[in-house]
């Protein structure tokens, strides 16, 4: 078992989707192969198509799948959860004025939590992630007073658990309210933009300033909650060949982005890219997979 303190992985039913696997299966697959702590998605447009027409089975029976396996769960809230297109508004929530549509994203998330509170296996809430974000994603809808009130409605709901909410930026820390329970970083290597790959140029040591300011001026601890492991390139990963997909993430890469990680100490650390390292796998690709436990379980 991989020690769900040290690391974790998230989960995407649209990622799945995406790939043309099946979720059941990959799920089971990260499971099987010692995960767990899970990030998994309350996908508002998967799972409120049309108003106060509720299914949740998908959730459920992810939910159901971890919990019978001894796993825990941080659930993420609100409109902008993790995957493209990043929002996940309904269409008929997104058309409403922005008012009647807050006040619909508000009575969504206490469904949620509602739903959910009463599961032990979710430790945690991720709430509106990158939640200051503008410039990436469709529908893009920052109102700070709206995610006050959002966050004011998980912790009057369900005050036991703690509020995850991650930072906008590679280099900023929480200023303005809300200020969560923890904090969120991502930490990628190579990104995509205007046309060539990139080298980030935020270090572990950016990061250990930035969890150290956190410490001292809001007392508030620190998670890696996305750790890029898989490819980001020109195009949907699908699309792509394995060695255009190797430019961003190969198993050298893998190792290497682990490494950086735990220089930044602050744990657990949630992996990103669980689906695609099944999907590589059943194209007879072993070799990504055996990077992930290789640099995951070295001591």
């Amino acid at each position: 078992m991989i020690d769900p303190a040290d690391f974790g992985v998230s989960f995407s039913l649209k990622q799945c989707h995406s790939f043309d696997i099946d979720a059941a299966d990959t799920l089971q697959w990260l499971l099987a192969r010692g995960f767990r702590r899970f990030r998994l998605m309350s996908y508002w447009n998967e799972h409120e198509k049309v108003p106060s027409d509720y299914d949740f089975t998908a959730l459920d029976a992810q939910i159901k799948q971890i919990e019978k396996a001894g796993g825990v769960i941080t659930l993420c809230l609100g409109a902008r959860q993790p995957r493209w297109p990043e929002n996940h508004w309904p269409d008929w929530a997104w058309q409403a004025p922005e008012a009647e549509r807050s006040a619909a994203l508000l009575h969504y998330i206490e469904v949620v939590v509602k739903r959910y509170k009463s599961r032990s296996c979710v430790i945690s809430y991720q709430l509106e992630n990158e939640a200051v974000l503008q410039r990436w994603g469709e529908r893009p809808e920052v109102d700070r007073p709206r995610l006050r009130a959002e966050y004011a409605l998980v912790k009057q709901l369900d005050p036991s658990r703690p509020v995850i909410m991650s930072t906008s930026t590679s280099w900023g820390i929480p200023a303005r309210q809300p200020i969560p329970d923890a904090v969120g970083f991502s930490f990628y290597s190579i990104i995509y933009r205007d046309g060539a790959y990139h080298h980030s140029i935020f270090y572990p040591w950016v990061h250990r300033l930035r969890a150290w300011l956190i410490d001292q001026l809001l007392n508030r601890p620190v998670i890696v909650h996305e750790l890029q492991l898989e490819p980001w390139g020109p195009t949907a990963i699908w699309k792509m060949t394995s060695a255009e997909q190797a430019k961003s993430m190969s198993p050298e890469q893998i190792t290497q982005n682990v490494r950086l990680a735990r220089n930044i100490r602050a744990t657990p650390i949630d992996l990103w890219g669980g689906e695609w390292w099944y999907w590589r796998q059943l194209h007879g690709d072993s070799s990504i997979w055996h990077a992930v436990h290789t640099a995951v379980t070295d001591s």
